[in-house]
């Protein structure tokens, strides 16, 4: 066939897709759990508000408690469970036990957390208290790590590397082994089913990711994944122009649309050379909460600030896990400001 023909097949294709089609998310997250037992739920650019209040308005919907049994967190010590379990029951735990779940695990960027970051574990600790017999439970999904046992970059690594590995096996054993639901809320490229940054190679057992994971090996199960978009460079209206009209936010599945066709990278841009990849394959649907340039974040508490010994334990901590510069520079230049 001539190369003239070919593309015209290909452009005629494109055009017979139909375009993706917004709809009311929290509806459409509650009716996945119709047919999924685990739900991924991307988080988009780390601490942006609107995820935080998508959130917030997802988990306070009278649908959800009958609906979802666990929330399963990124970025929180597994170490700090009983704390975090005792907490959301409504004992009397204080809510400083609770943040230094975040503030000592893997992930040492949380050193001055937003003012707002505690909001959601106060609204399960609210609901669960109110009726106890629809209580949520939070499972924190960052590997368990004891800071004293970490002395080299190397310790570090060793921990590192089961980021994927040790929720997907909590999620085995506390959800799907007792028969329960979880909702999953982490950052996107978790959920990947194929490893952008292995050029989508997963013979490396560190290119796997939760959601690969799950999919894979002898108890395998299916899971709904959604990528929220917020990556700088995205425009989405580029790949379907009705998208600017859409009401925000916006829930819409994927698979035979013109955005599930798109290649992935046009989501999650990079100067990488990848092969081509369907959007399709990589994730069932799609939040939007508008072009990134409307994406906002609250700034972090300074109320660490004034802890010397926090302050110097935590910042070793961000140059021992080799943090760039500029990231230990920025907490300084936070806590330096009036």
């Amino acid at each position: 066939m001539r190369p003239a023909a070919i593309a015209w097949l290909l452009i005629a294709g494109q055009a017979a897709l139909a375009p993706a089609v917004p709809t009311e998310p929290i509806g459409a997250i509650i009716d996945a759990f119709r047919t999924h037992a685990i739900v991924a739920l991307g988080e988009g650019s780390h601490g942006n508000d609107q995820s935080r209040a998508f959130r917030l308005t997802l988990l306070r919907d009278r649908r959800f408690a009958s609906t979802v049994n666990d929330i399963v967190m990124e970025g929180a010590n597994a170490a700090y469970q009983d704390v975090v379990d005792r907490y959301v029951r409504g004992e009397d735990v204080k809510e400083d036990a609770v943040s230094d779940a975040w503030v000592n695990s893997t992930q040492t960027q949380l050193i001055l957390r937003s003012p707002r970051a505690d909001e959601f574990m106060r609204t399960v600790r609210a609901l669960n208290m109110r009726s106890p017999r629809q209580r949520i439970r939070v499972l924190l999904g960052d590997p368990p790590v004891d800071w004293t046992q970490i002395h080299t970059y190397d310790d570090y690594l060793k921990v590192l590397a089961l980021r994927d590995s040790f929720p997907a096996e909590l999620i085995r054993r506390e959800v799907l082994d007792k028969h329960r639901r979880a909702l999953l809320v982490y950052g996107d490229m978790h959920f990947q089913r194929k490893q952008l940054f292995s050029n989508y190679d997963m013979t490396n057992p560190l290119a796997q990711t939760v959601v690969s994971l799950l999919e894979s090996g002898p108890q395998a199960v299916k899971v709904f994944s959604i990528y929220t978009s917020t990556s700088p460079g995205t425009d989405l209206t580029a790949l379907q122009p009705d998208v600017a009209s859409w009401r925000l936010p916006s829930f819409a599945l994927l698979r035979g649309t013109l955005l599930g066709r798109a290649d992935f990278t046009k989501f999650y841009p990079t100067s990488r050379a990848v092969p081509p990849m369907r959007m399709e394959d990589q994730f069932d649907a799609l939040m939007y909460f508008g072009p990134p340039s409307t994406i906002t974040f609250a700034p972090p508490t300074k109320d660490r600030c004034s802890d010397r010994a926090y302050m110097e334990t935590h910042l070793a901590r961000m140059t021992l896990s080799d943090l760039p510069q500029a990231v230990i520079d920025d907490v300084k230049r936070t806590c330096s400001s009036p």
